[in-house]
């Protein structure tokens, strides 16, 4: 799953919820040092995606993308789903999604100087322009994986793979909505 499940998924604590979204924006080695407030956000940010990468159902769904995307099929699922989730997210949540998104952006602010200098710039984004909230938009979905694409050592191109998401939408929905209950059961089992 990726940022906005993570943060949906963490303790109404804004280190934890930190600490849950971290991992993918710094190296383990560079977040060892910090406070145990963050740790356990991390550790759990690790279950998520260890549960996650197992789980027969995203099998299933990054099956449907075919042989182009498969390679990056784990990504772009965590986007897929968050998309749903985003899209989604009055069912499983009564606090509004733009309240949730705002409040943690305002919690990040309150914790920045905490952080490794490196997770800053990333976090700042998400806050500038709303990463979270914006991924129910499919215009919004299409350029950050453009973003992501980018990022790798050579560049591929992930956005390409949003036909796949429009080809594939209600399958890869009914797949989310078989998946999610099942990380959620699983996270608040631990």
């Amino acid at each position: 799953m990726n940022w906005l499940a993570h943060l949906f998924l963490s303790e109404h604590c804004p280190a934890f919820k930190i600490g849950n979204v971290l991992p993918d924006l710094v190296r383990l080695p560079d977040l060892a040092g910090l406070p145990e407030k963050y740790q356990r956000g991390i550790r759990q940010h690790l279950r998520i995606d260890a549960y996650t990468d197992s789980h027969p159902v995203v099998h299933r769904s990054i099956m449907r993308l075919g042989p182009d995307y498969r390679r990056y099929g784990g990504i772009l699922m965590d986007m897929f789903y968050d998309h749903f989730l985003c899209r989604q997210w009055e069912l499983f949540s009564r606090q509004p999604l733009a309240e949730f998104t705002a409040q943690f952006y305002e919690e990040f602010k309150d914790h920045r100087h905490e952080l490794p200098m490196n997770a800053l710039p990333p976090l700042e984004g998400m806050s500038k322009w709303d990463w979270l909230g914006s991924y129910g938009d499919l215009e919004s979905l299409e350029k950050t994986l453009g973003r992501i694409g980018r990022r790798f050592k050579k560049p591929v191109h992930l956005a390409g793979a949003m036909p796949l998401l429009i080809r594939e939408y209600d399958h890869l929905q009914k797949d989310f909505a078989e998946f999610f209950p099942d990380l959620q059961q699983e996270v608040f089992r631990s």
